[in-house]
């Protein structure tokens, strides 16, 4: 048996066994015959995504991005569960497992939905992932690699409580840290698409401070790029934005634009949006211990969200992406709930 923790997002697609992890865009697109393949880069599992999955091939993330003519991107929650969840879910899981391993290995699956939709979606995700999958991996040299999986069991949580597990737990699902289960923490979870607030006193989840809102990173991306396209022209995807926002310049047909300015102050007001969201929604919850930021988006807007907050923040690790902390959240959960041999 094996467990794993895998969140599909409207940016990027995560998941982890607790040793491994794979990180990609949340992309796919028609996949193509390609006359010649040469890349003399540094080669990474995630770099040649190609798989076959109900008689569909697909190439997902940076190979779809780079290769694909007809290419799927969305920032709709009913889409992204109907035409994205089963598609990227099992491509990352099958990379979990050993070629030469066991055929259908019993997986036990944990992910996560946004608070906004939990209630309304978390047992579509049961639907259309449990059960036997055969999956077909596409190698650059023409080889083809079939992987049978067997989803056995699929566990859903609310987003953000990923990361408070995974600051509470140690790998085995063990709760260790015992301060932060004794305490009123509020987690601040900044996704792409949306930004999930919720409060957990003394592990009991809290609904009246628990909300979806719509002012995800991809808030900031597409002001960003309406003002990129009014100074030179071009559309840039929102998908295309991840490095050029981090490092605040963009090369566009052999000259580089430099966006420090305007990214500062979109950044700044998305972090405004948010600290007042923050204010509103937790004016009643004044005896907060901490608060936690944590999601992908964090990684770009703690900087300009950290002075806007009144209250203990616990530290943003810098030597992990945080885009990873409520997968490894989940899959501690897992380990909590089924343990070593996956039963309940």
């Amino acid at each position: 048996m094996q467990i794993l923790g895998i969140d599909v997002g409207f940016g990027f697609t995560k998941a982890t066994n607790g040793k491994d992890t794979f990180i990609f865009k949340s992309i796919f697109g028609e996949d193509a015959d390609i006359q010649f393949w040469a890349d003399f880069g540094d080669d990474t599992p995630t770099d040649h995504i190609h798989v076959t999955i109900d008689g569909k091939s697909y190439f997902i993330g940076d190979l779809a991005e780079q290769q694909s003519s007809v290419l799927h991107f969305t920032l709709d929650q009913e889409k992204l569960i109907t035409d994205y969840v089963k598609i990227l879910s099992l491509a990352v899981a099958g990379m979990f497992l050993d070629k030469n391993g066991a055929i259908n290995v019993p997986i036990n699956l944990v992910s996560g939905l946004p608070i906004g939709f939990f209630k309304q979606h978390h047992e579509r995700f049961n639907e259309l992932l449990a059960g036997h999958h055969s999956i077909t991996y596409h190698s650059q040299n023409g080889q083809k690699t079939t992987k049978e999986l067997y989803i056995n069991k699929v566990r859903m949580l609310p987003q953000p409580l990923g990361s408070v597990l995974d600051l509470l737990m140690d790998d085995n699902g063990k709760i260790v840290n015992k301060t932060l289960a004794n305490q009123k923490i509020g987690v601040v979870d900044i996704g792409f698409r949306t930004t999930d607030f919720t409060i957990l006193d003394r592990l009991r989840y809290i609904d009246r401070g628990s909300r979806t809102m719509e002012s995800g990173i991809a808030k900031g991306f597409s002001v960003i790029a309406n003002k990129l396209r009014e100074k030179c022209g071009v559309s840039v995807e929102l998908y295309r934005l991840y490095n050029a926002a981090e490092t605040g310049s963009i090369k566009m047909r052999g000259n580089r634009v430099n966006f420090v300015k305007i990214r500062d102050e979109v950044y700044s007001q998305l972090a405004a949006s948010i600290a007042n969201d923050i204010d509103r929604l937790w004016a009643a919850d004044w005896d907060i211990d901490a608060i936690i930021l944590t999601g992908g988006g964090c990684r770009d807007l703690a900087q300009y969200l950290r002075p806007q907050i009144t209250g203990n923040i616990i530290p943003v690790e810098t030597n992990r992406d945080p885009r990873l902390n409520n997968v490894l959240g989940y899959i501690k959960y897992g380990h909590s709930v089924w343990g070593e041999a996956g039963d309940e």
